[in-house]
């Protein structure tokens, strides 16, 4: 998780999500291991959505910051060995997909303003980091 006072992404050169905050907002990366399930996502949209993380030791809640919900598979890549990453930890697309859809399914039930990527595209994520600010966030 990133907090942003603008972020967007692009694929075939066309923004296909973007976020403007008046203040400040946040992108999540989200990758998705084989143990995640629904579940797992409405906690940790929950979670994310009252993190105080922005100014103030405020929430996005607290602020209605906007979301930028972007899928990264490569938050999984094991390099302990070799030169060559392994996405064996990574959930296949099948699995993933409807995760990270329910991740910001849950931000938006929360009452969240979120906008997302595209699923295995080859997305390109612009942004600006505030502070800079980068959290991993976990349960």
């Amino acid at each position: 998780m990133q907090r942003v006072t603008s972020a967007r992404v692009r694929v075939d050169g066309a923004v296909v999500g973007e976020i403007t905050p008046t203040g400040q907002g946040l992108v999540a990366l989200v990758g998705v291991t084989h143990t995640d399930d629904a579940a797992l996502a409405a906690r940790m949209a929950e979670k994310l959505w009252r993190l105080r993380i922005l100014d103030g030791e405020r929430s996005a809640a607290d602020e209605n910051a906007p979301i930028l919900v972007v899928s990264q598979f490569t938050l999984y890549a094991d390099t302990a060995k070799g030169r060559r990453p392994s996405w064996n930890a990574a959930a296949p697309g099948a699995t993933a997909e409807p995760l990270v859809d329910a991740f910001a399914t849950a931000l938006r039930a929360l009452g969240a303003e979120v906008a997302t990527g595209r699923f295995g595209a080859d997305m390109q994520v612009e942004l600006v980091n505030d502070g800079p600010v980068t959290v991993l966030l976990e349960l």
